[in-house]
């Protein structure tokens, strides 16, 4: 179980890296599983082709995200894992104001058949 632990662990990070480097929409949808849901604004968003046209509808612009998992938990199984910590969310409004949010994450995490770890909760 630790093996997967990790695994979970640094696919998280790898995560948080590619939203840090390329963006909020590309690491949502990189690790993104086909049947993922995002809850936002309390909706759910279902599907990756739904969290695509949910973020090709924000503005994403002056948009900073960062997190730390903080801990993980893997199904006996090996196939179902779960993290959790604390997000940092700035933006930067017209004006140059910028406003922080804090908050705790929560993530679901699925194996998929090729091995691969990817997100089906958010």
């Amino acid at each position: 179980m630790e093996k997967f632990k990790v695994e979970v662990l640094e696919v998280e990070k790898a995560f948080a890296q590619r939203v840090k480097e390329q963006g909020i929409k590309s690491g949502f949808l990189a690790y993104a599983a086909e049947e993922a849901v995002l809850q936002r604004d309390g909706k759910l968003i279902c599907g990756k082709k739904a969290i695509e046209a949910f973020f090709d509808q924000q503005r994403l612009e002056d948009v900073w995200l960062d997190w730390q998992p903080e801990f993980v938990d893997v199904s006996a199984a090996g196939d179902l894992a779960y993290t959790y910590g604390q997000y940092t969310l700035a933006t930067l409004d017209e004006n140059g104001q910028e406003t922080v949010s804090k908050g705790i994450f929560h993530t679901v995490w699925k194996r998929q058949p090729n091995g691969d770890w990817r997100y089906v909760w958010d």
